[in-house]
Order: C-alpha cells, then structure tokens, then sequence
C-alpha cells in the first residue's frame, strides 16, 4: 500500500527505524558479512618485526589472480580481536578504527574474504550494488563508459547527486582506457582480452542529502564469454546474488530475426558474432543454473531491467517490418528524467520494448517471465548512432542510456515516480 501511495502522489514511504549497523557487500568479490567482519591493513612497516614487515597478502592476491592483476607484498594485515577493546574506534555502531601494539591509528578496512580495501561508508548504510551483466559484443564496456559519462553530467545534478569513481585509480583508469577514446577521440574500445587485466570498476551515486545511502555501480570488464563459461560463474553468482539491481543488457544482434531483418552491411566482425556467441536465452540459463535455481521457488526478486542497447541500429529495420518498431517510436527519442522517475514515459518505453522483445524472441521473454519476478524493459543507444570502421562520426548523443539506472534507483526508493507536472 506504501508503495502504491508513493507511486501516485510522488512521496516516499516513511523511513523505516535504521538498524545499528547494516551488513556489508564487498564491491569487490560481493561476499557479505557484518561490520565486526571486517580486518585491518597496517598504515606502516616494521623490519624487525615479522607481524609488520611488507608481506603476501594471499587472500589479496588469490583474488588479483582471477583478474590477470600483479601479485604484490603488502602492509600487515590486522584482526581485531587482536585489539583490546579500549584501541578501537566506533562510528554509528561501526568500527571503523584501531590502534595497534605500535600506537598507530588505521581506518583501512578490509574486507575479510578478499582483503580489498572496503568503502568508507561500508556498514553505516545499505550496501546497494548495481551489476551490468550480458552475454559477449552486447557492448557492455561502451554502454557503461556512456552510463557513467551521463550520470557524472546529467543525471547526478538532475537528481541532487554527484557521480563518483570509488579511488583516483579507478578514476584515471576510467579516464585513459574508456572516456578518452569514446568522448574525446571518438574512436571504439578494442572487445575485451581475457588475459588481460580485468578488475572491476566502481564508481558510487552519492546523493548531497546526508540521509541518503550512496548506491555503487560495480562493472566488470571481464569478456563477455564470462557469462556463459564456467570459470567466471563463482565470480558472476555472488556478484548477483549480493546485488540489489541488475542492468541485463541485450544487443538486438543477438537475435537471429532481428539479424536477418536489419538493412544494412554489418561487416565480417559482426558476421562472425552472429554465429558464434549466445543468444539472450543462454545468459539466462546460464544465470539460472548458478544463481537463480539455489533461490527460493527458482525465481529471483532482485529488481532487474532488461536493457535493449544499440537501439539506433533499430532505424535500419526494413520497411516491411515496420509492425516492429515505427520510424517514430520512443525508441529514438531521448527522454531525461529529473527528480523523479517520469510514469508516462516509462510506461511508454516498457511497454514498446516488452512487445517488442516478444515478437522478435519469445524463448527469452518467455524465460524472463519465469525465472525474474521483478523486471522492466529498455532501450538505450550508448553512442547515438553505429560506428563506421569503427570510428564514431560527428557528435556522440547517447540516448536514454540513464532510464533503467533511474527505474533502479525507484524500485531502491530512492526516487519517486509519478506524471510530470
């Protein structure tokens, strides 16, 4: 009834009583524990002391390995039961600080499965954390440079909030490897190397009213063949299971009717695509057999918005298959939301896409329906329009590329939706 109430006249529900602490998500490796959990690194070195000489840090660098990252030595490690009660250091029923044997004071927590440094706010609020997940050549890595790219302009003023990298190393990794090229080179990234080193990049939603938790958006640059090999699922169910949204993008290329009814010279990369990786229906197989069939009556309830990318190319349908989609459609019309969810438009684009996706490929709706209670459907174009030898021409104009991220943000209550005034 709350939500119902919040829905129609735009308000949200009354703030539940907060508990004394929250449980944490590692943004890293998304096990989950409570704040009394959490381990310590050293802010110093001692040579002559083996607790405190530079060191392996195996946990730290187990997890490295799965990403292809450098294996280094690093600070001590410090469990707190260690630490006798009167050196620790408590916020919001938190800890957040010790005092070791040496006097000196560290707020470097780490999470005590992978031993990554936890953010700050880690405990004090929820841990709600956004994955993209999709099969391989969806454009993940493009759609999330053009996500972040419009949050960190657009979106975070339009709703009171700034967009932030969660460390100045992911900041400059950001920068170098993704919005140059798209933004400021106009030129497309190269698909993703499984050798290659693939950690994760977070990047935070903090809103400027104190009382609001930041949501994390957590993307893995991992090759989309992660989605449906066996090595990367471990990985993939706990970052699902723990998370509290789910952006589950779709490239209409997946779709063999689609395929065949695009008017225009896709290229041999493209080609070799349309023959070798998975269809939509496999990713969600995939995620049925590690993840959704250990919940209960094999169905998940994790907010989770079907995201149709590369919307443009849908402009190159022949005439004849106008049924699907009309020169005219809300599919390229960009739609910005400010403050709060727009009812109408959303309702628009959810209803169009949800058709859509069921005349083209009714196998994966139909999937969709049976294993995700709590879904919507969007269309999104990262670039505005198809890269020619992959290179972007004239001005970059991403379309609606935030939408499913605002539903999510709803469906978290942290917005309203309602009609535009």
């Amino acid at each position: 009834m709350l939500g119902n109430l919040k829905n129609w006249f735009g308000k949200k529900a009354p703030i539940k009583e907060r508990p004394p602490y929250y449980s944490i998500v590692c943004p890293y490796c998304f096990s989950k524990f409570d704040p009394e959990e959490v381990q310590f690194r050293a802010t110093h070195i001692r040579d002559n002391d083996d607790d405190f000489m530079l060191q392996e840090d195996r946990k730290l660098n187990d997890w490295r390995r799965k990403f292809h990252l450098s294996e280094v030595d690093m600070e001590a490690v410090i469990e707190p039961h260690t630490i006798p009660e009167e050196n620790k250091t408590y916020s919001q029923n938190v800890l957040v600080a010790i005092t070791d044997r040496y006097g000196e004071t560290t707020k470097r927590r780490l999470c005590p499965n992978c031993h990554n440094e936890l953010p700050i706010s880690a405990g004090k609020v929820p841990s709600n954390i956004i994955s993209i997940v999709g099969a391989s050549q969806v454009g993940k890595s493009v759609y999330m440079t053009s996500l972040i790219h419009t949050l960190q302009n657009t979106t975070a003023s339009n709703f009171n909030a700034a967009c932030m990298p969660l460390s100045a190393e992911i900041s400059r990794k950001f920068r170098q490897n993704y919005h140059e090229p798209i933004f400021e080179r106009g030129s497309m990234l190269q698909s993703t190397n499984p050798n290659e080193q693939q950690e994760p990049f977070i990047f935070q939603f903090v809103f400027k009213d104190p009382e609001q938790a930041p949501l994390t958006l957590v993307f893995f640059d991992v090759a989309g063949e992660g989605m449906v090999e066996r090595e990367y699922l471990d990985i993939y169910a706990s970052h699902i299971k723990n998370s509290s949204g789910i952006l589950f993008l779709v490239d209409p290329l997946q779709i063999r009717s689609i395929r065949d009814r695009i008017h225009i010279n896709l290229g041999t990369e493209e080609g070799e695509f349309a023959n070798r990786y998975d269809e939509p229906r496999e990713v969600v197989i995939s995620l049925f057999e590690n993840f959704i069939a250990h919940q209960q009556n094999s169905k998940t309830d994790i907010p989770t918005a079907i995201v149709l990318t590369k919307s443009d190319m849908l402009q190159y349908l022949k005439e004849e298959d106008s049924e699907y989609i009309q020169p005219n459609s809300n599919v390229f019309r960009n739609v910005i939301h400010k403050g709060f969810l727009n009812q109408s438009e959303f309702e628009n684009i959810n209803g169009e896409i949800s058709r859509f996706i069921e005349k083209v490929d009714r196998p994966f709706k139909d999937a969709i329906d049976v294993y995700f209670t709590n879904t919507a459907y969007f269309a999104v174009s990262a670039l505005g329009a198809n890269p020619v030898n992959k290179q972007l021409t004239g001005v970059i104009n991403p379309t609606r590329v935030d939408e499913p991220f605002i539903w999510l943000l709803h469906k978290l209550d942290y917005v309203a939706r309602r009609e535009a005034q």
